[in-house]
């Protein structure tokens, strides 16, 4: 399957609830989902070749969290609070890992 910007806003929101009460619109999501991918280009994990470098996968979803945090309080229009960040990567990973496995 290939990624869907909507649909992965729409996985992000039914698996986490936290991120619906606070009422963001689907483009600071949509923000969130580029923030991630900009983590991933610039980590050479989009490559064809990509080779886990040893990093477990809490390393690599904190190091995620980490970028997303950094580059939202740069961001001046960004409304996603901090608490709320790592919530979404959860589900932006989650919905990935449906399209890998086909569900």
């Amino acid at each position: 399957m290939e990624f869907d910007e909507q649909k992965a806003i729409e996985f992000i929101r039914q698996h986490a609830p936290e991120i619906e009460a606070a009422a963001y619109d689907d483009d600071e999501i949509l923000n969130v989902i580029d923030m991630i991918y900009d983590y991933y280009e610039a980590n050479g994990m989009l490559d064809v070749d990509f080779d886990e470098d040893g990093d477990d996968d809490e390393t690599e979803f904190g190091k995620i969290v980490d970028y997303v945090g950094r580059m939202l309080a740069k961001d001046k229009a960004a409304t996603i609070q901090p608490c709320h960040i790592a919530p979404i990567v959860e589900a932006e990973q989650k919905y990935e890992e449906s399209l890998v496995n086909g569900d």
